[in-house]
């Protein structure tokens, strides 16, 4: 429950409600699709929100013992994320992870007895293994993004191919994701295993493209991981507006490296060696 608080007055929910609002306007999140977690400091939290939560408990179907205690705010299953902004409380909630990470309490929000995105299993994988390579990791953000998702029926999914791609459409690509994206073969999403595939890429990378269905990423503020998807899907989008038109010339593998020497990015050494 909230501290007689307005929701979209709270900044974490206001945030939320922005972000998933500016993903449906892309088009990036049609009907239900898309949802977003963010790991949430007790002391942001607090102010606005009572800690002892509403007394609902909803029981996960796998144990994340490395995220007990943690608070999300995340996206509720089956919510339209055109829906956020009126109604943050119907289609968000706040969650906390029990001391067993077998649960979680339901601190504000999923009224109407919802609840959390199905998607959550990939979003809990991926936050441990961010974790344990950046402490400030605290998004994990899916997204139907329309390029990525073209760009995966007529590319070579091999993610070496996929990246170098990428890194050639956009001078700024190979700064912004240097270590490029994982991509995985298709897969039915919502289940225990694309979570598993997802966060073992995630172990190196920010970006997981899933074929024929999105884009998965991830970072410290809503903000970058916002820009990382947003880069990657613009380079898509040059991608299927150029292919099979005769590209007559291209970011060559010497320009790529002296890019990431200029901006001092190491690029993934498996997609390009400088």
């Amino acid at each position: 429950m909230t501290r007689d608080v307005p929701a979209l007055e709270i900044p974490f929910i206001r945030e939320m409600a922005e972000i998933t609002y500016h993903m449906w306007k892309f088009g990036w999140d049609e009907r239900n699709g898309g949802n977003i977690s963010r790991i949430l400091d007790e002391a942001e939290v607090s102010p606005h929100i009572d800690l002892n939560g509403t007394g609902r408990v909803i029981t996960l179907s796998f144990p994340v013992p490395e995220l007990a205690g943690k608070i999300f705010v995340v996206t509720g299953s089956g919510k339209y994320f055109r829906n956020v902004i009126s109604d943050p409380g119907m289609n968000l909630g706040v969650i906390r992870v029990t001391a067993d990470g077998e649960h979680v309490d339901v601190l504000w929000g999923f009224n109407g007895n919802t609840f959390p995105t199905s998607e959550l299993a990939s979003h809990f994988m991926s936050h441990i293994e961010r974790l344990k390579v950046d402490p400030n990791h605290r998004i994990v953000m899916h997204t139907h993004a329309t390029n990525v998702i073209s760009m995966t029926f007529v590319h070579d999914l091999d993610e070496k191919k996929f990246t170098k791609t990428l890194w050639q459409m956009c001078t700024e690509c190979i700064v912004v994701f240097p270590e490029g994206v994982g991509v995985l073969p298709w897969m039915v999403p919502g289940s225990a295993e694309i979570g598993r595939k997802t966060a073992e890429k995630m172990k190196d990378r920010r970006v997981v493209i899933w074929p024929h269905h999105g884009i998965f990423g991830s970072g410290s503020t809503m903000d970058e991981t916002f820009g990382l998807i947003e880069t990657v899907e613009k380079a898509a989008q040059v991608y299927m507006l150029t292919a099979g038109h005769g590209i007559k010339q291209t970011i060559t593998d010497q320009e790529l490296a002296d890019l990431a020497k200029a901006f001092g990015v190491t690029p993934a050494p498996q997609v390009l060696e400088v």
